[in-house]
This record gives C-alpha cells, structure tokens and sequence, in this order.
C-alpha cells in the first residue's frame, strides 16, 4: 500500500472520530459568537458558547469569576465544560472561549469534538472592536494600550491556536456573510474547505 494512499485511510479514519461539530476558536473580539449564531440559524442546528455555558453553571459573569475565584479556576471550568461537550449528540456550531485552546490537555478534546475552525483576525481589527470593551478580564491586565496588550496576548497564543485548528479562516477583509458562509458550507461538506469556496 502506498503511502499516499495510507495517509488518506488515516484522514478518513480520523474525520470519522471527529463530532459532527464545528468548532470555532480565535482570539477575543473576532466574532465567534455572531458568526457561529449566524452559521447555526442557517443550518437550523443549536449554536452553544462554552462561556456562556460557564456563567450559567457558575451563576457569575466571567469577570466575577476571575475577581473571586481566579483565572486558573476559570481555566479549569472550561476543560471540564469540553469534557461535558464530548457527550453531545448532532451537529452544533461551537464557539469556545478565546483562552481555552491555551490549555494543552484541551486542544485534543476541541478536535475530537469536530472541526476546529480558527478565525485569525489582525491586532489592528481586533484593538479596534475591543477599545471600548469592559468585559474582558484579561484585557484589563498589565500597561500599555489596547493594541498593545492585543499584540502581545496574540503573539502567545497565536502558536497555540494553530496547533488546535483543522482550518484557519482569514477573517481581515472579509465580510461577516461571506466568513459565515464559508462556516456553513465547511459544516455541509463534512470538514472540507477551500478558501476559494
């Protein structure tokens, strides 16, 4: 058997393990919610936030989390939201908080979960949207200007985030009907995507 042909059995059998999910990663600000709400009406299947899932459960909003009980807590509510998500039955539309691929234990778990689509967006793009943003615990952390304190969380987890995606949507210039369009026709082709579609 040639090698060639032995790489597209291991593909088929991996996309076989994979949910029937997509699931949408990226930095704060790149509009994972809007698109995966937008994605999830057109497909007339469930759309969930694991931060909303998390306030929810924890009866706070993120910032009283992180304010009382920390963000290595917060952390740890969002592997065990990922471990609960493995048990979903159908297909969703996912978005995951912006921190939680950071964890090395959790980017396995988004993968067996479905297609991990990572919206990158630029600093400049996502320093823009942000600026007047109060609900950003993180953002709040350390000197310098919005942008700045954005160029330096991204350059951290921008690795992170690659390691954990399938497919990386380029989000800088593109419009939100096109971006969630692209979404739509990942989910309906069963993962496969071509930036040209």
């Amino acid at each position: 058997m040639s090698d060639q042909v032995n790489d597209k059995m291991c593909d088929k059998v991996r996309n076989q393990e994979k949910g029937n999910n997509i699931v949408l990663i990226g930095f704060m600000g790149t509009g994972k919610t809007s698109l995966g709400k937008a994605a999830a009406r057109k497909l007339k299947i469930p759309f969930l936030d694991t931060d909303d899932l998390i306030v929810k459960k924890e009866g706070m909003t993120i910032n009283e989390i992180f304010a009382t009980k920390g963000e290595a807590y917060f952390r740890s509510l969002e592997t065990q939201i990922i471990k609960e998500l493995q048990e979903l039955e159908g297909g969703h539309v996912i978005a995951a908080g912006g921190g939680l691929p950071l964890r090395e234990e959790n980017r396995p778990l988004l993968k067996k979960l479905g297609q991990v689509i990572y919206i990158r967006t630029s600093p400049q793009i996502l320093a823009e949207r942000l600026e007047s943003d109060t609900k950003r615990p993180v953002l709040k952390q350390g000197d310098g200007t919005i942008l700045e304190k954005v160029e330096r969380i991204l350059g951290e987890r921008e690795p992170k985030y690659v390691d954990a995606a399938d497919i990386i949507i380029e989000n800088d210039g593109r419009s939100f009907f096109n971006t969630a369009k692209k979404l739509i026709n990942i989910y309906r082709k069963g993962g496969e995507y071509n930036d040209q579609s």
